[in-house]
């Protein structure tokens, strides 16, 4: 497995852990002690919201076990589960997590609200729950993601680089967000925002049900008619995999030569960049958001502080001053490849410069 070589900020943060639901449920003080007890001997609960995305199985999942066995000295045992994107069904998977009684769980939400009532049952029977990459309602205990309100203005900022003398106000743009079931894409369109309103148009504007790729294509279509097909400078997209469902949908209309914005770096993306399809991807280093899940995790699951790992807090409207750590996200274009993705061993030449992209890999020294 390639692994990002990127390290996580450590901070000083002074916090409580006290044992959470009453003492007829957790045990009261004899279950703090219990858990303050324990070693390397641990269980891990992973659940993962969809695999729609590739980087959940391709990064995350093997990322967190792998940091996670490093920690215990291969003595965690690590229970896993995909939601596939069904928000009833990774409730299911928490009772089910509660059932084989883990010590502390990763949870990256479907739905953020939705699995509120999930978290604090998980809770009450003194599971401690790190929310992961998306901040669930609930009782979490800590949470890790990337600074979600700068990957939407980096997104935004670079379409604005990309229009160049073309970023006027009378220039539309095509906004396709992601799922209103994922806080992040909130602030994804809340960074987006900060950086294009006042400097462009925003004709068009959806939110993707489910973040997939083939809404995204039937929204960027329904954009074109709208808009029609000369009138638009660009498009944001909050992900990769739906900037695919845009491209396609702007090459069956004959649109060319309009920059298309991105989040993740997939491999697919990146070729679309080489090749000049998409302008750029958010490229978000997965290592060091997944080494701090799996630090928090294990620290929490033994009854250990968590102030050597998690240096900001965040608070939701069910959790306040969460420990947390927010990771730096980078800008991916053409010229950063090298820089960014191979350097970091998350790509290899040879795996994007395929076939149709080697002419253009060449050009722009990949390698």
């Amino acid at each position: 497995m390639r692994r990002a070589a990127v390290a996580v900020a450590l901070g000083a943060m002074a916090i409580s852990l006290a044992a959470c639901g009453s003492a007829e449920e957790a045990g009261g003080n004899d279950e703090a002690t219990a858990t303050a007890a324990k070693g390397d001997d641990i269980k891990v609960g992973l659940l993962l919201p969809e695999n729609q995305t590739a980087r959940y199985e391709k990064f995350d999942r093997p990322l967190i076990e792998q940091k996670i066995k490093e920690l215990t000295n291969g003595k965690a045992t690590i229970d896993y589960n995909n939601a596939k994107q069904d928000a009833n069904l990774q409730a299911q998977q928490v009772d089910t997590m509660i059932t084989n009684r883990v010590d502390v769980l990763i949870l990256d939400a479907v739905d953020a609200k939705a699995i509120k009532n999930s978290v604090q049952k998980a809770v009450d029977q003194g599971i401690k729950v790190v929310a992961y990459d998306r901040l669930a309602e609930g009782p979490i205990s800590a949470y890790t993601s990337f600074d979600n309100v700068a990957v939407g203005k980096t997104q935004g900022e670079a379409l604005l680089t990309a229009l160049g003398d073309k970023a006027t106000k009378d220039s539309k743009i095509v906004m396709i967000n992601g799922s209103v079931t994922d806080p992040n894409a909130a602030q994804f369109k809340e960074g987006a925002h900060s950086a294009l309103d006042g400097k462009v148009t925003i004709a068009k504007e959806y939110d993707t049900k489910e973040w997939k790729p083939e809404n995204a294509n039937s929204e960027m279509e329904a954009a074109i008619s709208a808009v029609g097909k000369n009138n638009i400078a660009g498009v944001y997209s909050a992900n990769d995999g739906m900037a695919g469902g845009i491209i396609t949908a702007l090459k069956a209309a004959g649109i060319a030569d309009i920059p298309v914005t991105g989040q993740d770096a997939e491999l697919a993306a990146v070729q679309r960049i080489v090749a000049g399809e998409q302008y750029m991807s958010v490229y978000k280093p997965y290592a060091p958001e997944a080494e701090a899940a799996a630090e928090m995790a294990v620290a929490l699951a033994q009854g250990k502080s968590l102030d050597s790992i998690a240096k900001d807090k965040v608070s939701s409207d069910s959790a306040k001053d969460v420990p947390s750590v927010l990771v730096d996200v980078t800008s991916l274009t053409k010229d950063n490849i090298n820089d960014t993705v191979i350097k970091d061993g998350v790509y290899t030449a040879d795996e994007i410069c395929t076939g149709k992209y080697k002419a253009a890999c060449e050009k722009l020294n990949i390698g």
